[in-house]
Formats: structure tokens, C-alpha cells, sequence
């Protein structure tokens, strides 16, 4: 599935993010990737993306060759990648619901689908009540838990988990290890970046790669794959976009809310449902984009009216000094002269 033949990224003279790498992952695998910081480990992520290309050597993904992949199609190879980041880089003006429905909603897919995609992530999960909820209520363990759903929104094939433990306790690093350990179960290849010795001694069924400046120093081989149904990685078609006319509606009278001792614990509500939060306009292909057009606020200062000062005159403008007149007496002096 992922084939690295020989290959190479260098930074400057002396720094290499990856050096001589050959190695091959199977379909369905889960590969701890460990070493220290700066060993070569995001790296190795970026190139799988193709955020980076190799100096030399060549990276395959399903036997094609990524450096033959066009740049108006680097999106639908990206689309097969899920990548989870140590600082989750969720979106904070947006719902934990929202953020996992977001390249959903890009890709201009039916409110039912949506719905029932992001039902079945926040279960996956364990967040199928904290839906309604911004990443700034929730813990670190959750809002890694989101970053994780929205990674596998798109179904890809390979889920790579970048440092996901690295801001977490050991507790809630064993936690979401297990999650991606599920995650595997279900087909998906998992690529677990990691620096935590702990983690790799908990799960010894799994393959470990090790890399210390961007040279391969342990490789422990393809594990057993884990029997079980593989999910359909089916890759999801963007639907071109349909302007219709807006229809005025008469406002309709809404029956009331049912009380959340009435609804079932596990059912996840989108905000826009929920009777205690306020109504939240929900995503559309044409409002996400504003998303990313937010900024500083800008600042209304007040009117200050400025006196104008004087005048300076300009060099025509300025007057020659008057003559005093003559007085007689004074012209006789100089006649007299």
C-alpha cells in the first residue's frame, strides 16, 4: 500500500529529515513510527501526504508513484490521508459537531449524510453528548477524540496520528491509544507517531519502525493483521454546486422541545436541533467559507474634531513690510543733502 524505495529529504548540508528509507506498509496494518525529536518522524508524515518531496527516491501509494501526481490532484490523494496533530488544530469558533462536518459540508454532501456521518465518528468516539460543545470546554483527551473523527470524516485509507499523546497525561494517552488500536480493528491503516516508550511496550502485537535522524535503525517486520471486516474506503465525490432561487416561507410553529430526561443518552443532536442552545445556522458549502475570513475586530474610535492651527503664509502670499512716510522736515534734510 505505502512502499518508501531508498528515498531521501534534505533540509541543508547536514540535516536530513529522512535518509535512505526503504520500507513497505501493508493494507490493514498499525505501525508505531518512534524515536526522538528531530529523528525524522513528521517528516516521514509529509511526504506521505505529499507536503513534501523527496530529494531522491521515490514514494508509492497503491503502486503510483506520488512524484507523477499532478498539482490539481494532489487533493484527491490527500483525501485517502487522515492526519491527527498534536495540538488538534481545531477550528474554535465552531462546535465539535461543526468541526468534524466541515470537509463533509466542502465536499457539498445532503444534511442526512452528514448527519448520520458525524453520528457514527462522535460514537466511535465516546462523544456522542459533547457534540453541541466548542473545543475550549473540552479536556485535552477529548478534543484529541474530535481531532480524530474529523481525521476519518473523509474514510481514508491511512489514518497518520502525529505526536496525538504528546499534550496528554499518561492515562489519557493509554486512552486514546486504545482508539486507534479500534480504529485498526475496523481496516483502517494506522501510522502512530510517537516518542513515549510506554505506549509501544502496551501493544507488542504491533509493528514498530524505528528512525534516529532520519535513518531506519529498527524495523520489526509486517505483524499479523487482525481478523476482521475491513470499512469501505470508498473515496467520496464533491457534487457541483446548484444556485436555486430564494423561496419566501411562512414561519412555521415548532412543536415544543422534549425534555432532556426524554431523550436517549446516547443519541447525538446536532446544535441546530437542540432546544437548550440557541438556533446555529447550519454549514453550507457557501458559509464555510467566511470561516476563514475572520480577523481582528476592527475598532470604532471615537470623532475627534482637530482645530485647524494658523495659517503659515506661502512665499507669495507673504507681504513686504510698509514704508513709513516722509515727513517735511525730513525732506528738507535730504534736499538740503
Amino acid at each position: 500500500m505505502i512502499r518508501f524505495e531508498k528515498v531521501t529529504k534534505q533540509f541543508s548540508l547536514q540535516s536530513f529529515g529522512a535518509l535512505d528509507l526503504s520500507f513497505d506498509i501493508e493494507p490493514g496494518e498499525m505501525v508505531f513510527i518512534t524515536g526522538k525529536s528531530g529523528s525524522g518522524k513528521t517528516t516521514l508524515g509529509r511526504l506521505i501526504t505529499k507536503e513534501y518531496s523527496p530529494s531522491s527516491g521515490e514514494v508509492f501509494f497503491n503502486d503510483q508513484p506520488l512524484s507523477q501526481i499532478k498539482s490539481n490532484k494532489i487533493h484527491l490523494h490527500r483525501r485517502q490521508v487522515g492526519v491527527v496533530f498534536q495540538d488538534y488544530r481545531l477550528l474554535p469558533e465552531l462546535t465539535a459537531w461543526e468541526n468534524i462536518a466541515l470537509p463533509l459540508s466542502i465536499l457539498n454532501l445532503s444534511k442526512p449524510e452528514i448527519d448520520k456521518r458525524v453520528t457514527d465518528l462522535l460514537t466511535l468516539v465516546s462523544l456522542a453528548e459533547k457534540g453541541s460543545l466548542f473545543p475550549s470546554q473540552l479536556s485535552g483527551g477529548e478534543a484529541q477524540r474530535v481531532s480524530i473523527a474529523r481525521a476519518l470524516a473523509m474514510s481514508p485509507q491511512v489514518l497518520f496520528a502525529d505526536e496525538p499523546t504528546g499534550n496528554l497525561d499518561p492515562d489519557t494517552a493509554l486512552e486514546i491509544s486504545q482508539i486507534l488500536s479500534k480504529i485498526n480493528s475496523l481496516g483502517t491503516t494506522i501510522l502512530f507517531a510517537t516518542h513515549n516508550p510506554d505506549l509501544v511496550a502496551n501493544s507488542p502485537k504491533y509493528r514498530l519502525i524505528q528512525l534516529e535522524n532520519g535513518k531506519l535503525v529498527q524495523d520489526t517486520g509486517a505483524k499479523d493483521k487482525p481478523k476482521s471486516e475491513p470499512l469501505e474506503t470508498k473515496p467520496l465525490e464533491s457534487k457541483p454546486l446548484e444556485s436555486k432561487p430564494l423561496e419566501s416561507k411562512p414561519l412555521e410553529s415548532k412543536p415544543p422541545v422534549q425534555d432532556s430526561e426524554t431523550t436517549s443518552p446516547n443519541k447525538v443532536v446536532p446544535p441546530d436541533q437542540e432546544g437548550e442552545l440557541p438556533k446555529r445556522t447550519p454549514l453550507t458549502p457557501k458559509s464555510w467559507k467566511r470561516l476563514f475570513s475572520w480577523g481582528l475586530p476592527t475598532l470604532k474610535l471615537p470623532n475627534f474634531k482637530i482645530k485647524p492651527g494658523p495659517k503659515t503664509p506661502s512665499k507669495d502670499q507673504t507681504e513686504k513690510p510698509k514704508s513709513k512716510p516722509i515727513s517735511k522736515s525730513e525732506k528738507k534734510k535730504i534736499k538740503k543733502v
